[in-house]
């Protein structure tokens, strides 16, 4: 059986480099379809003690909300702490968010077993 000899040898070569070159270019061009997984959030909680007053905290004071130092500030609005044996009242601030879009969610008294329980406000994703 004679041995069959391609009739022009460059034009073998010649598809070889073109095959190897396609492969190096979608190399390269699918190696910038990479997709990113997206940034894990970190959940922190905080272990605040229990703080229980025998008696209904007063009305709020009302306060006077000045001009916010940036756009971005938020008001915190004050709020009665129970300590030493009486409630103290906290005044209103204006804070940054921990990062941009979170939102305050005020302190807050509820009625619940052996009095009223405080729940401290905290920042929150809107």
């Amino acid at each position: 059986m004679p041995l069959a000899i391609p009739a022009s040898p460059g034009r073998a070569c010649g598809r070889i480099l073109a095959a190897g070159a396609l492969a190096v270019l979608a190399a390269a061009a699918l190696s910038g379809c990479v997709v990113a997984p997206p940034a894990r959030q970190v959940v922190v909680e905080q272990q605040v003690p229990v703080v229980v007053a025998p008696a209904a905290p007063p009305a709020p004071y009302v306060e006077t909300v000045t001009v916010a130092p940036s756009p971005v500030h938020v008001w915190v609005g004050g709020f009665w702490e129970w300590g030493g044996g009486r409630y103290v009242w906290r005044p209103g601030h204006w804070a940054a968010p921990p990062r941009p879009g979170w939102v305050w969610v005020p302190h807050r008294w509820e009625p619940g077993p052996g009095g009223w329980h405080m729940r401290p406000g905290y920042w929150a994703m809107r």
